[in-house]
């Protein structure tokens, strides 16, 4: 259910659901998923926190971007829009995220809008032109795949938790453990995202000088294969201050893979 906070003023016209209460945690999916992305943990988190699922521009229930200009400016413009519209008077919200969600967490923290940060396998921290260009072939690559195979035999695939496993085995370490509906409808963001199509020339830097006076948490799972492990060694000289935990066991979405350890995290970054 969609519910609006009391103090908002609606504007942004993005998809966002609320659950819980107490301090605001917004929460940001990676690129090709939803808000449905933060179902393994949004009970555990709304026990303690006021949770804001949120779909990116172009992702999900949220509007189409506009892809004439510079898609990543627009869609951070966007949610620099919604953070604002979701804060309490005089109370900044916690934001996180996972992958691209990840980097625009991280890049509204430097900007000066959250009370801290967590990002889970954050984007925005390649080594270099190739490193970036590598992860999008990634998800070029499966699109390709997936279209080739046809995204309703992939979603009938993804019904055995074995193909489940070997299919999604880029995004999740424990692929068996994703919601099968919820990967039935990825692949096909997979093959119809439009936003996709402009990751390759995105150039994913960060406002500096960043604001030092919020808490960083980054937090890379060691069995990620979109953005390995290795790029976490970049996020402290972004972010000197940050904490950054390298985490067994997790791959690039983390939550289905330890749905526990993951709400820890981020209950732990946003205390």
């Amino acid at each position: 259910m969609s519910v609006a906070l009391d103090t908002a003023v609606r504007a942004s016209e993005l998809a966002y659901d609320v659950r819980g209460s107490g301090p605001t945690l917004i929460l940001f999916h990676g690129l090709v998923h939803r808000r449905h992305a933060w179902d393994p943990v949004v009970d555990r988190l709304a026990k303690h926190r006021t949770v804001i699922t949120v779909d990116l521009p172009g992702h999900g229930e949220s509007p189409d971007v506009d892809e004439s200009g510079d898609v990543l400016a627009e869609s951070l413009a966007e949610l620099e829009q919604f953070v604002l519209e979701m804060s309490r008077p005089g109370e900044k919200p916690h934001l996180a995220g996972n992958s691209l969600g990840g980097y625009a967490a991280l890049e509204l923290a430097a900007r000066g809008y959250a009370k801290s940060a967590t990002a889970l396998s954050p984007a925005g921290f390649a080594v270099g032109q190739w490193d970036h260009r590598r992860s999008v072939a990634m998800f070029t690559g499966l699109r390709a795949a997936a279209r080739l195979l046809g995204p309703d035999n992939v979603a009938a695939a993804v019904q055995n938790p074995a193909l489940r496993a070997l299919l999604l085995g880029p995004f999740y370490a424990n692929g068996w453990r994703a919601d099968v509906d919820a990967c039935a409808i990825d692949v096909r963001s997979l093959v119809e995202n439009r936003v996709v199509n402009h990751a390759a020339n995105a150039t994913l830097t960060f406002t500096s000088p960043v604001d030092d006076r919020c808490p960083i948490t980054v937090a890379w799972g060691r069995r990620d294969l979109i953005l390995p492990i290795y790029q976490a060694n970049g996020v402290t000289r972004v972010f000197p201050h940050a904490r950054v935990i390298k985490v067994a066991g997790l791959g690039h979405v983390p939550m289905p893979d330890n749905p526990e350890l993951v709400a820890s995290l981020l209950l732990a970054g946003s205390a």
